[in-house]
């Protein structure tokens, strides 16, 4: 892996990626040579027992813009700076325009429930130069490549000592609420482990001390003892539909072998997890012939400098969609009740992505 750190003109980080030498003589560029004043604030919710992140300029952040005005595509025009540069790399991460946390907030308001800045950090990463594509086209070693880059951002964010917890995601489809089209993620920090993977954690740290190995393991186990609901398997990846899925077509993404972060994953590992990940978003784009929208989170173990032996690095999609044309919408029992209801069983839907046929060694796009 090859990397290019930049300042872009309004005073944010840039850093390239590329699977060859990058030129040194690349120029960061920015929409606006501005500095980015935002100032996040926390405020605490008394009944649930967890952080709210309030960032108000975020109403005037970008929206559907058409092609021409990508400001994820790399600058045709000086006149008109996007956030990439042109250039030969692969990968670009930069300081989100509009962040929900940095680590430079202060001075949070006074109000009547507890408050702190939220001193977190939220970056971009354009999987891509090309805005016509999606991970499920990139080639395998241009995934081996990203996950490497979120290795490496976990390293060097996770390396501040406000970070406890670095959580990679991607937003696919405006089903999901994608703002822009160009394929990219995108990666928050937060200044604590926040309440979903704290309580797998918890989970993880419980089944840790009673049988001195991995949850997630024992749960790959057993799928693949039961073979009902496998997508993808080789020996160091598998990707699955879980016994107990929330949503439809719910896939869980992981090494067999547990590791606690990207950082962690060895070359062969990240090889498996390229054409898990390749094999499972060719399925879904292939289960109706059109894109297929999906939140894509990847959890890790937290950054705050201990041993982590029960966390297992892994991917969670939930897509939307649990027919051709019919959303699954979050309602009364899984918003209120905090409970999920599945229409259809994990069995079912797993045949229907298993019989998607899929090549991932198919010429793909840059």
């Amino acid at each position: 892996m090859y990397s290019h750190k930049l300042l872009k003109p309004d005073g944010r980080q840039l850093t390239l990626y590329s699977r060859y030498p990058i030129s040194q003589d690349i120029t960061a560029t920015s929409p606006s040579n501005e500095p980015v004043q935002a100032n996040p604030h926390l405020r605490w919710h008394p009944l649930r027992g967890e952080w709210v992140a309030y960032a108000s300029h975020r109403q005037g952040r970008t929206f559907m813009p058409p092609p021409e005005y990508n400001p994820l595509a790399p600058t045709s025009n000086r006149e008109f700076p996007t956030e990439l540069p042109q250039g030969k790399y692969d990968i670009a991460v930069f300081d989100n325009r509009f962040p929900s946390m940095a680590v430079t907030a202060n001075n949070p308001p006074a109000s009547i429930v507890e408050t702190l800045p939220a001193n977190g950090a939220c970056e971009v990463v354009v999987f891509t130069q090309n805005p016509n594509t999606s991970l499920s086209a990139l080639a395998l070693s241009h995934l081996e490549l990203l996950l490497q880059v979120w290795g490496d951002r976990t390293r060097e964010i996770g390396a501040n000592p406000q970070i406890q917890y670095v959580l990679p995601f991607e937003n696919k489809g405006v089903e999901v609420g994608v703002t822009l089209h160009h394929p990219h993620g995108q990666i928050y920090a937060y200044p604590f482990v926040p309440p979903v993977p704290a309580k797998m954690l918890e989970m993880q740290q419980q089944f840790y001390q009673e049988h001195q190995r991995g949850l997630l393991a024992d749960l790959i186990e057993k799928e693949i003892a039961d073979n009902q609901r496998i997508i993808y398997q080789d020996e160091e990846a598998i990707a699955f539909i879980p016994v107990c899925a929330r949503y439809p077509y719910e896939v869980w993404l992981a090494p067999k072998q547990p590791v606690p972060t990207f950082h962690d994953l060895t070359a062969k590992q990240r090889q498996g997890l390229a054409r898990a990940l390749k094999t499972v978003t060719l399925k879904y784009d292939g289960l109706w012939n059109r894109p297929f929208p999906y939140l894509m989170a990847w959890f890790q173990a937290p950054t705050d400098g201990k041993a982590h032996p029960e966390a297992h690095l892994h991917a969670q999609f939930y897509p939307p969609y649990r027919t051709s044309d019919r959303l699954k919408y979050l309602a009364g029992t899984e918003l209120a009740a905090g409970m999920f209801a599945n229409d259809a069983l994990p069995e079912d839907k797993a045949k229907d992505l298993q019989a998607v046929a899929v090549n991932i060694e198919m010429p793909v796009s840059a």
